[in-house]
């Protein structure tokens, strides 16, 4: 199903019990972010006269202040002023829908190829690797899903290779506790691939399911800390050829146009399959899914809607569309056909 069909169905009510989870988890993990983008796109319709340069000048300013990236607002700027030319769309109502159905036909092309689910091992466990500065929420977020796949029946390992910043190890022994999850840990500023490697064997001697490796965010300069991670990788590499499985880049939704900052610097050093984006709850620039998606071309693979324990969710693109845009369409217009 299309993302523009998908926010149309929404007006039916037709959903089972899991969509309908999941839709409110989405429906208010993007509150903040559905509020200001609806703030700024009537802020742009209040002084509406007609469909000319400066309104799409405007556009483009209320699209990077969404977060949603200069190359990319650039992009749907100019794709708006051929599509409503196009359709000859004059009223306010008329450009709203053009501007989100456009948005959403930009975004579902630049993921076409994408595969937003975790891969997983067909035999054997599965790795997973975070990486990620300091702060972004990535020993929470390898909390999170070790408890998530605790409750699904997967045996969890996980690997405290984050030895040299204070605390790092005992937080993830915390996460532990609460996912109920055994943690290989080594002594502090000890050697993060022999970490790794003990977990490694423990995973594979006992047939556990997953195993999830934290990492650190910072060394004495960023060269250290890429080679580090790549050292990780070849100890995985070496035990478990296939592995790792995933490498994801932990990004935090709040630090906007410096989430995509990181997430090129860590994708010229190092091969990230995917990214989670944490706090998305506590941002109004949702945007920066459209930014990441469109200059990076990695998927997003997981996103933290809130601070509970079970508000980590696989990313949904459906669901985020439909949380982003929902308060913009016309339900009249919504139930309309294509």
């Amino acid at each position: 199903m299309g993302l523009f069909n998908k926010i149309k169905q929404a007006f039916s009510g037709q959903k089972n019990e899991t969509e309908t989870k999941t839709e409110e988890k989405y429906d208010k993990g993007l509150a903040k972010s559905r509020q200001t983008f609806g703030q700024r796109l009537n802020a742009l319709f209040a002084n509406f006269r007609s469909v000319d340069e400066e309104f799409f000048d405007n556009l483009e300013e209320a699209l990077i202040g969404a977060d949603v990236g200069y190359e990319m607002a650039v992009k749907i700027s100019d794709e708006l002023r051929d599509e409503v030319k196009l359709r000859n769309a004059k009223s306010q109502q008329e450009v709203t829908q053009t501007i989100i159905e456009k948005l959403v036909d930009i975004y579902e092309a630049e993921g076409a190829d994408e595969k937003n689910s975790l891969n997983f091992a067909e035999k054997g466990p599965t790795v997973i690797l975070f990486v990620g500065v300091n702060g972004v929420g990535k020993t929470t977020t390898v909390g999170k899903l070790a408890h998530q796949y605790q409750q699904e029946g997967k045996k969890v390992v996980l690997a405290a290779a984050d030895t040299f910043r204070a605390g790092a190890i005992e937080q993830l022994e915390v996460w532990g506790k609460r996912a109920d999850v055994p943690v290989v840990t080594g002594k502090a500023k000890s050697d993060p691939a022999a970490v790794v490697y003990d977990a490694v064997q423990k995973v594979k001697q006992e047939q556990d399911d997953v195993l999830l490796v934290d990492t650190a965010g910072r060394l004495q300069n960023k060269v250290n800390l890429m080679n580090e991670l790549e050292k990780i990788k070849r100890v995985i590499h070496r035990e478990i050829p296939e592995a790792p499985h995933e490498v994801l880049l932990v990004l935090d939704a709040t630090t906007g146009q410096n989430a995509l900052i990181q997430a090129k610097q860590f994708k010229e050093t190092t091969d990230v399959t995917g990214i989670v984006l944490t706090k998305l709850d506590g941002t109004a620039k949702g945007g920066i899914v459209l930014a990441i998606r469109s200059e990076l071309k990695v998927p997003v693979k997981l996103v933290g809607l809130g601070e509970q324990i079970d508000d980590l969710q696989a990313f949904d693109p459906n669901e985020f569309v439909y949380g982003l845009f929902k308060d913009l369409v016309q339900p009249d217009a919504a139930k309309t056909d294509d």
